[in-house]
């Protein structure tokens, strides 16, 4: 009997060359998890919980979620699709959020490779850093980031 095949496995250094480009699947926020995600996180102010608040004082008046969230909803519609098994470190960011998001928006994300070079000290290792864009369903971006992160390579140098 042989070995079956193992699906879902994450992209590898040589499958993330300079300039590739691809997207995520979407996903929508959702009451839910806003709730989830503030309760865990403790960010309990005013904008996230308090809906007279949002009515009264704020410029947005839908439920808005925190950049945080998005980021870290951006980050797990990475993970599922590119880094089981084969991300190793997130080592470095820089993030800008660009815009709002709120309950019921959907988001996915548009990562394009912008530097990929294979590790001088682990050579079975690359690093890769992508200039990854969330965007909402109407096309607009909520936030940028550029992650470096260290990928396992299929083989050394």
């Amino acid at each position: 009997m042989s070995e079956d095949e193992i699906l879902g496995l994450g992209l590898h250094f040589e499958d993330l060359p300079l300039g590739r480009r691809f997207r995520t699947i979407g996903r929508t926020l959702t009451e839910a998890d806003l709730v989830g995600f503030i309760g865990v996180t403790g960010m309990t102010e005013v904008l996230f919980t308090n809906l007279e608040f949002l009515a009264e004082e704020s410029d947005i008046k839908r439920r808005v979620v925190p950049g945080a969230m998005v980021y870290a909803f951006a980050e797990g519609l990475l993970v599922h699709a590119t880094m089981q098994h084969t991300g190793f470190a997130f080592l470095h960011m820089e993030l800008s959020v660009e815009a709002p998001c709120c309950v019921g928006d959907t988001i996915h994300v548009a990562c394009e490779v912008i530097e990929s070079r294979r590790s001088r000290s682990r050579p079975e290792r690359g690093l890769v850093r992508s200039r990854n864009r969330v965007i909402r369903q109407d096309g607009t971006v909520v936030l940028t980031y550029s992650p470096l992160r260290m990928v396992k390579a299929r083989s050394p140098g």
